[in-house]
């Protein structure tokens, strides 16, 4: 085994020992970025736009009150500088955001992943599994889903049988990933996978999960609309309304 290759079993070893052992991976440049965020992130926050904030997402997590594109201007102001991250930098940078609080360092975290997610083996999935798990909700489990899990996946199939897995999970935000991590493979898409996932959850009541099949049906209909509308067709009886209006809003 070369050096390199054990180097990145170690990285792997690190980021699945955080996510079992419910411990973080040591990290420098985690420490400088959460010095750095911890101190940018709340000088800018506004308490009155927060309670807005917390209102619309259901009351979640707490909010220090940022919108989008400020939040991302000063992301890169923490960011300014710092070197490139390798999967234990990773994985240290978005254990430590979603242990904190406030949604706007979780949002971090997820923006953070989807840029360097390609710097993350296999091993990394783990890790998504517990970001995916930690105060749920769709504003950023479906970005896990689509641009960390599913880029994961997309560079080594073989976690498709993960999804396999997570597809039967009882947390309902573990399923919807699975159903959801396909969502960017367009003619790459494993339609007899991203199939039989829609019809082991067809039968589930829940409002998220139910819009994920339909989701998910819809985005592989913008790359295969007869595949999508033949599969709507001969199963109507097993998916719900929801779903099958979903699937073929844009058919």
């Amino acid at each position: 085994m070369t050096d390199t290759a054990e180097t990145d079993r170690a990285v792997a070893a690190d980021a699945l020992d955080a996510t079992d052992g419910g411990g973080i991976p040591p990290s420098e440049l985690a420490d400088t970025v959460l010095e750095r965020l911890t101190t940018v992130y709340p000088a800018a926050g506004n308490p009155f736009r927060a309670q807005e904030m917390v209102a619309y997402m259901k009351g979640v997590a707490p909010f220090l009150g940022l919108r989008t594109p400020e939040r991302r201007a000063l992301s890169r102001t923490v960011l300014d500088g710092t070197p490139r991250p390798d999967e234990r930098d990773c994985a240290a940078v978005a254990l430590r955001c979603f242990a904190l609080p406030e949604r706007e360092y979780h949002y971090f975290a997820v923006d953070y992943l989807r840029r360097h997610v390609k710097r993350c083996s296999s091993g990394f999935l783990p890790v998504t599994r517990r970001l995916v798990t930690t105060t749920s909700w769709w504003d950023t489990v479906d970005h896990l889903a689509a641009h960390v899990v599913g880029g994961l996946v997309a560079a080594d199939p073989a976690l498709g049988a993960r999804m396999d897995e997570w597809i039967e999970d009882e947390d309902l935000w573990v399923a919807r990933t699975a159903l959801l991590h396909q969502l960017r493979f367009k003619e790459d898409t494993d339609a007899d996978r991203l199939f039989a996932h829609c019809l082991r959850r067809a039968a589930d009541t829940d409002f998220f999960l139910r819009k994920a099949v339909g989701w998910s049906l819809r985005e592989y209909g913008k790359t295969a609309p007869g595949e999508v509308r033949a599969f709507v067709a001969a199963h109507t009886d097993r998916l719900s309304p929801l779903s099958v209006r979903e699937a073929l809003k844009h058919l």
